[in-house]
């Protein structure tokens, strides 16, 4: 079931000229409302400014805009910060010498939560069981005589400082928002007593705005409210399901047609997915991908599979497999491109340990690959030389998103452990949540593995509970390799994510400065690599030396 709301709102010019206050809502379509959620604002323009009706329109005409347009991984805080610093900084720019200012709270509604932005002098209360709650904080000085000054506003100061509240929905209870012109007039006791007396949503805010003004208020009134109806889903699997009942497709057979689709050949059945080749109408190949027929009423299971498809679709470019725009589609699968070529663990298997040139050249483009991936906010989870794809394109690949998570739109059963133990970050398996320092925890461990053909920390089985120490230097393998290359990787691969690379473009960074001196360098000497091993041979043949000697002088 979707997050169902019902909603009301009243707003009041009063004694004023002209009403600076401003309300918005945005109910989108259901699919993105399931990934952005439902958008209420309230804002209240600043009267000593050049045009304080202008800041509040224009600003919550921006986040009814510009929010939907933001990417739909993307966690509802930063996308509302980054309109509201932009906001921000038009308001400076548009005053004509002037200061454009005004308040402004927002509230995203999505599945089961809620994210509050708020910044000014407006408030935020929740209403739940005959209890007022008030969420937000009024920027204003709190000297005598100044509580009416704001000191936080939009367009105020060119550094903007916004307060985030993101916490669970409760079914049936209401979320209100309310200007300044209601709440400091009517005051929190008031408030709650009309919200008891008035359960009808439209009764209660024109009842807010009618006695604000007959309880002398001077300023304009406004008021927004918000309850839930129904909680909706915990992710955006559950969501697509619901929004998408699709049956299994049956047993496909080559040369069967099927939904516009000519079946060449069954590609391989796991215990979780099933795919054949297919070609289009154009007879260009593409894999379809689906659940085998065991899986039939395993909701969770196509609740994964619409959660793949959808984060493919908005990772969408040359490092990912393109996802067919199929519309006329009746039964529960996707079709993505199939791309001629070899896996990195193909490659491996063929040629070994890669050379060093090509090893370098693979970990730059694969880093880049991951932090595009991390950018749009998307842990992949299964990182490993088996999904990246050398195509004959000469691209490669980052494949199989079935374990990948998105913060805030993704939810794991619980005690899972997504992913492939020996390319598991340390900390996972001590039940840290899902993060990108894990994905570069994986993205060492295949660079390593396609080095020197080794695990840093050695070879990790299913349901083993394992123990990290320091990583074994990758130089131990491949004695070519320059000490800066070798530090580089062992940082990659720290048990300890503190000690490990933040992000990708730092690790990238690191490696491209690193290039700058020549990979063409000489093996090392043995005194380099194994100097105790040395200086103990040197030992022992001194020692085995002066033995002799004495033999001799003594016969």
């Amino acid at each position: 079931m979707s997050l169902q709301l019902s909603h009301a709102q009243a707003s009041a010019i009063g004694p004023r000229s002209e009403n600076q206050d401003a309300l918005r809502l945005v109910t989108p379509a259901p699919a993105l409302a399931a990934s952005k959620g439902l958008l209420f604002a309230i804002a209240d323009g600043v009267s000593q400014c050049a045009d304080g009706g202008l800041a509040a329109r224009s600003t919550l005409q921006a986040l009814a805009l510009d929010y939907y347009a933001t990417p739909q991984t993307w966690p509802v805080a930063q996308a509302l910060e980054r309109l509201l610093l932009a906001q921000n900084r038009w308001l400076q720019a548009n005053g004509g010498g002037q200061p454009l200012l005004t308040t402004v709270s927002a509230l995203v509604l999505r599945g089961r939560r809620f994210t509050l932005a708020h910044v000014g002098d407006c408030r935020v209360y929740r209403w739940h069981a005959g209890h007022l709650q008030r969420i937000s904080e009024d920027h204003v000085w709190e000297q005598p005589g100044m509580q009416h000054v704001l000191k936080r506003a939009l367009g105020l100061d060119q550094h903007l400082v916004v307060d985030f509240l993101d916490d669970e929905l409760r079914q049936g209870e209401c979320l209100l928002m309310l200007s300044d012109g209601v709440w400091a007039t009517l005051g929190d006791t008031a408030i709650a007593a009309i919200l008891h007396d008035q359960p009808d949503l439209d009764s209660a805010v024109q009842t807010l705005v009618a006695a604000a003004h007959l309880a002398g208020s001077q300023d304009n009134a406004s008021a927004l409210l918000i309850r839930v109806d129904t909680l909706g889903e915990h992710s955006i699997g559950d969501a697509l399901i619901h929004l998408q009942q699709w049956p299994l497709p049956p047993p496909l057979k080559p040369g069967q047609a099927f939904e516009g689709w000519q079946v060449e050949a069954v590609l391989g059945q796991s215990q979780q997915s099933l795919r054949y080749r297919v070609r289009d109408a154009q007879l260009q190949p593409w894999l379809l991908k689906t659940l085998p027929t065991q899986l039939d009423n395993d909701h969770r299971a196509g609740q994964a599979l619409l959660a793949e498809e959808w984060l493919l679709r908005r990772v969408a470019g040359r490092y990912f497999p393109e996802v067919h725009a199929s519309t006329s589609r009746q039964h529960l699968y996707y079709v993505m491109r199939e791309y001629p070529g070899s896996t990195l663990a193909e490659l491996f298997a063929k040629n070994g340990p890669l050379p060093l040139a090509q090893w370098q050249t693979l970990a730059q483009r694969l880093l880049r690959v991951v932090g595009l991936l991390h950018r749009r906010q998307i842990l992949h989870r299964d990182i490993k030389p088996e999904n990246l794809l050398l195509s004959d394109d000469g691209e490669l690949r980052l494949l199989d998103f079935g374990l990948a998570y998105c913060p805030g739109l993704c939810e794991d059963p619980a005690n899972l452990l997504p992913g492939t133990p020996s390319y598991i970050a340390p900390e996972a398996f001590s039940g840290a949540a899902p993060n990108a320092q894990q994905d570069l925890y994986a993205v060492g461990v295949t660079l390593y593995v396609l080095l020197t053909g080794h695990y840093p920390h050695g070879e990790i089985e299913a349901f083993q509970r394992p123990r990290f120490g320091l990583p074994t230097s990758a130089s131990r393998y491949r004695p070519d390799l320059p000490d800066w290359l070798a530090h580089n990787l062992e940082r990659g691969v720290n048990a300890d994510p503190g000690q490990r690379f933040e992000t990708a473009e730092e690790w990238l960074l690191a490696l491209e400065h690193g290039e700058r001196g020549s990979l063409s360098v000489r093996p090392r000497a043995l005194l380099e690599r194994e100097p105790l091993k040395v200086w103990r041979s040197v030992a022992l043949a001194a020692l085995l030396l002066n033995l002799v000697l004495l033999f001799l002088l003594l016969h």
